[in-house]
């Protein structure tokens, strides 16, 4: 077990210096773009080369790392994501901005991709549950590290993308030097729109909203806050509150939605974050404080909506299929966060930056109305069906088959 424990430690050491780096880069990209004059819709699309280059990544990654091993994969995206860090202050307008956030994307998945299934591998059935629980608040914490990190040097010098090279490169360390043996090939799930639909109407809407909604947050909430006149610093601790309530939030949403119908707490966390969302879009805080107040309870409503979705459409799936769908539902969302930011960018450009958070609440209110209906006319799971609440990350698809061993070793009941 102590042995089991050391690879699990070093793989968590190298998944903080990605979400390190990645924290840092979704903060700061934005920011730079504004300083550098770009628009509103070229940032917006950005976003969206972000979010498409990821999405690529989920599906090529299992090839590479069959065809190469997980090492060497890990080892030739980190020195492709680092070089491409780099080459951001060399190539100062949106096109090249563009190709280059595609690039980040895809090397992102990929090295996620190689980090879960390694975790999954030496996840036994006995420490499952705390490495996802382990993951998931190392991966949040350092993910509010790395926007803070904003501030360690002025974002106008190229300093802050060699920092960001510089992380991807110490990730490969741990790594590199590790003397546990190589996982299993990543499973692939297909997108099967359909199936998914009939299984979970709430599971496959939901998650297309939300990842509508956090393309075009993540992509643009810096731009907003820009546009509020904050400064770099308040920037950096207003990225990080939304985090930070959202990490807060999930696990006691995620246990109420044991205890009722899932899509009770869905309809709550929706018009939670509707009333959040037009407070931020049309109310000008009394102080700082009370600004990152209001984005701290902002991220306790939205973040955990996607694991909710998420755990709704696993109550239906079967047990032998739970990576299917939980793959599938990821490819959803990253179809819905490709399109989010270049729907929020024109919006913003053209009715004020707070037409990113209206935006937001408009569809989040269309989802708690629908959800609203389905409780009316949807079916509900019996409780042998029931699986339990698991926060997840928005990640890859290598992330859920630590889950699926979960269900495999509680060996629930037949259905009937």
């Amino acid at each position: 077990m102590q042995a089991v424990w050391k690879s699990i430690t070093t793989l968590l050491i190298c998944a903080a210096v990605l979400y390190l780096g990645t924290g840092l880069q979704v903060t700061l990209l934005p920011i730079r773009a504004q300083f550098e004059g770009f628009s509103t819709t070229a940032i917006g699309f950005m976003g969206t080369a972000f979010y498409a280059g990821f999405a690529l990544g989920c599906l090529i990654g299992p090839k590479v790392v069959e065809r190469v091993g997980h090492i060497r994969c890990f080892a030739g995206f980190a020195a492709l994501g680092a070089a491409a860090a780099l080459a951001f202050p060399l190539a100062l307008n949106p096109v090249a901005w563009c190709l280059l956030r595609t690039f980040t994307g895809l090397c992102t998945a990929v090295l996620y991709m190689v980090v879960e299934s390694w975790l999954n591998e030496k996840a036994s059935n006995a420490v499952r549950g705390s490495v996802l629980s382990l993951y998931i608040i190392v991966g949040n914490l350092v993910t509010v590290g790395g926007q803070l990190m904003v501030n360690i040097y002025p974002t106008s010098s190229p300093a802050l993308f060699s920092v960001m090279a510089m992380l991807i490169c110490l990730s490969l360390v741990p790594l590199s030097l590790t003397t546990a043996a190589a996982p299993h090939p990543v499973k692939v799930g297909g997108l099967q729109i359909r199936r998914l639909f009939k299984l979970s109407p709430t599971g496959l809407v939901g998650c297309f909203v939300v990842g509508i909604i956090e393309g075009a947050f993540w992509s643009l909430a810096p731009v907003f806050a820009q546009g509020r006149q904050m400064s770099i610093s308040e920037i950096t601790f207003f990225m990080s509150a939304f985090m930070v309530g959202g990490t807060i939030s999930q696990w006691p949403l995620g246990w109420l939605s044991d205890k009722i119908d899932r899509r009770f707490v869905i309809v709550l966390c929706s018009l939670g974050t509707v009333g959040t969302g037009l407070s931020i879009a049309l109310v000008v805080p009394p102080s700082p404080l009370a600004g990152l107040g209001l984005a701290c309870l902002h991220g306790v409503f939205m973040l955990p909506l996607y694991a909710l979705c998420l755990a709704h459409a696993n109550d239906f799936a079967p047990n032998d299929s739970l990576v299917e769908t939980s793959s599938g539902l990821l490819l959803v969302y990253s179809g819905g966060a490709v399109l989010g930011p270049i729907v929020a960018a024109p919006l913003m450009q053209g009715r004020g930056d707070g037409a990113l958070f209206l935006l937001i609440a408009a569809l989040l209110g269309g989802l708690a109305v629908y959800n609203l209906l389905q409780l009316v006319g949807g079916r509900q799971p019996k409780a042998v069906e029931r699986v339990d609440f698991v926060p997840v990350p928005k990640s890859t698809q290598a992330f859920y088959a630590l889950e699926e061993d979960d269900v495999e070793d509680e060996a629930p009941p037949p259905r009937q």
